[in-house]
């Protein structure tokens, strides 16, 4: 099992949060299934403010890019990432149409 964190910021007004979490109560079932689909095994999503941070728990076989390919040829999915872009922004740091970022382990006590 390998497991990524990585980070994104919502815009930073109440209302628009409160509606993004309110979505993220209501997945679409579609959403769900494409991301078990892809060899995601756990997916958790933490805010503190608007800044917004997720852990994924995947299969070895996980792969972003291959992940980014089926996502772009699933209207579902696409329809989705439209509607969450709505109350999303993206890191000062990201490059252009880049949303969430990979973040960089630096401590883990099970390393010690």
């Amino acid at each position: 099992m390998k497991q990524f964190v990585l980070a994104l910021d919502l815009k930073n007004d109440p209302h628009l949060i409160a509606e993004y979490e309110a979505h993220h109560r209501a997945v679409w079932p579609e959403i769900i299934q494409s991301i078990r689909a892809s060899g995601i095994l756990d997916c958790s999503i933490y805010r503190i403010e608007n800044r917004l941070t997720m852990i994924l728990k995947t299969t070895d076989e996980f792969d972003f890019s291959q992940k980014a390919i089926d996502d772009l040829n699933n209207p579902k999915v696409q329809e989705w990432e439209t509607l969450m872009w709505k109350y999303q922004q993206a890191l000062p740091t990201a490059r252009p149409g880049e949303k969430w970022i990979l973040m960089k382990s630096i401590f883990q006590l099970s390393q010690i």
